[in-house]
């Protein structure tokens, strides 16, 4: 075999070895992403300071009117009450 097939051959290989490389450490990047996101919307979440029956009936009024007077409505309550 020649040199320079040889050659080619071995780039070859590290080039498929980096690209194995990288795609391991997207797939860690992304995973990464996604926890941080889950931790951000956990936050806005308990920020509302709404339990878990309030929050679901948000939830299902958002998804079928696409509004979020719903929201509105009960820190209108909260204010009302202090």
């Amino acid at each position: 075999m020649s040199k320079k097939k040889q050659k080619v051959i071995s780039d070859i290989k590290k080039t498929k070895e980096k690209i194995s490389d990288l795609q391991s450490k997207l797939r860690q990047l992304e995973n990464q992403k996604t926890e941080l996101e889950n931790t951000e919307i956990v936050e806005l979440v308990r920020g509302t300071k709404m339990n878990t029956s309030e929050l679901a009936i948000f939830l299902k009024a958002y998804r079928e009117k696409g509004d979020a007077s719903f929201i509105m409505e009960k820190e209108e309550e909260r204010n009302h009450e202090e």
